[in-house]
């Protein structure tokens, strides 16, 4: 008999623990599952499950993409951000702005995501490749341009209804393209790789690598001599001869680097660890932040104050 008891109050107190833990009250389960917080949480536009992967401006807004088809949008000058999550929930890993002032945003399933100049409005166009796909930009006339592997870039001139595809047939994944004129761009990308045209993206150059082994996560170019190159393990190259050659820049961190920010004539860098890197008299020193070590993945430049944005969902500025 006492085996009895003691089975069925082990099972009564088994269904009390099941039946809080799906916030059903019944006789003798007295702690109900409170959602308020939750209910909070849901109401906010930035929520701490948010990854942020990229950030954008133009003249009138500034947007913020991420994981499960993110958006985040709001008016220039504004605090107010607003959330949208776009249909099929795309995993969103870049944005870019294009002259007429429309968003561009990747998305990881090879989809092109066209953004109005506000970032309200948002339409899918698909890219027609097997390839996994990295980075996207718009040149200065208009025309889309997205890289990934296979050493594969594409380029659309009619808002990504059509496609043209150019690859070095090399099996290297390029991560970044920036053009710097309408003729003049730079893409870079595993192994070093290095690659410039000078003519509109019709023919494409290999130039030196950078370092044989190293994977850039990103390049940026302040002019078509001067550019910086960030990787892991706090790893910076910079140029200054148009590409020719590479030498290794200290920045005395070990943190992976993600992220080169324009700012006047010297970049800020970024990257895990909530590392933001600021560079005077030819030595980087850490800008000092009050959030969590978090990774920050994309920022830009507004008025002199830095929007920062990356994982856990960290959106917010600071001064320069």
């Amino acid at each position: 008999m006492n085996n009895y008891k003691e089975k069925h109050s082990l099972l009564a107190a088994a269904q009390c623990l099941s039946m809080a833990a799906i916030a059903i009250s019944l006789a003798g389960c007295e702690a109900a599952l409170d959602l308020s917080g939750v209910n909070t949480t849901l109401d906010n536009p930035v929520r701490r499950t948010d990854q942020i992967q990229g950030l954008a401006q133009n003249t009138q807004a500034q947007v913020a993409v991420g994981n499960f088809g993110l958006v985040l949008h709001r008016t220039r000058g504004s605090e107010d951000w607003h959330r949208l999550e776009l249909p099929g929930q795309p995993g969103l890993i870049d944005i870019a702005t294009c002259p007429d002032e429309q968003f561009v945003a990747l998305g990881f399933e090879r989809d092109l995501w066209l953004g109005d100049k506000n970032a309200g409005q948002w339409q899918s166009k698909p890219i027609p490749t097997s390839e996994n796909l990295l980075a996207v930009t718009c040149a200065p006339d208009g025309t889309i341009w997205a890289v990934g592997s296979f050493s594969s870039l594409y380029s659309s001139s009619d808002a990504g209804d059509s496609w043209a595809e150019f690859s070095l047939n090399e099996d290297a994944m390029l991560t970044s393209i920036q053009f710097l004129t309408a003729d003049i761009a730079y893409a870079t990308g595993e192994f070093g790789l290095v690659i410039k045209t000078e003519d509109a993206g019709e023919q494409w150059q290999v130039l030196a690598p950078i370092q044989a082994e190293f994977y850039p996560q990103t390049t940026f170019f302040s002019d078509e001599q001067t550019g910086w190159a960030v990787g892991l393990d706090g790893t910076v190259y910079q140029t200054t001869n148009g590409a020719g050659s590479w030498q290794l820049s200290d920045t005395g961190v070990d943190a992976p680097l993600y992220q080169v920010v324009e700012h006047d004539s010297s970049p800020l860098l970024l990257g895990d660890n909530a590392t933001v890197l600021t560079r005077t008299a030819d030595q980087w020193q850490p800008l000092a932040l009050s959030i969590a070590p978090v990774f920050l993945r994309a920022g830009l430049v507004d008025n002199q104050r830095l929007l920062l944005a990356g994982g856990n969902g960290v959106l917010l500025s600071v001064d320069l």
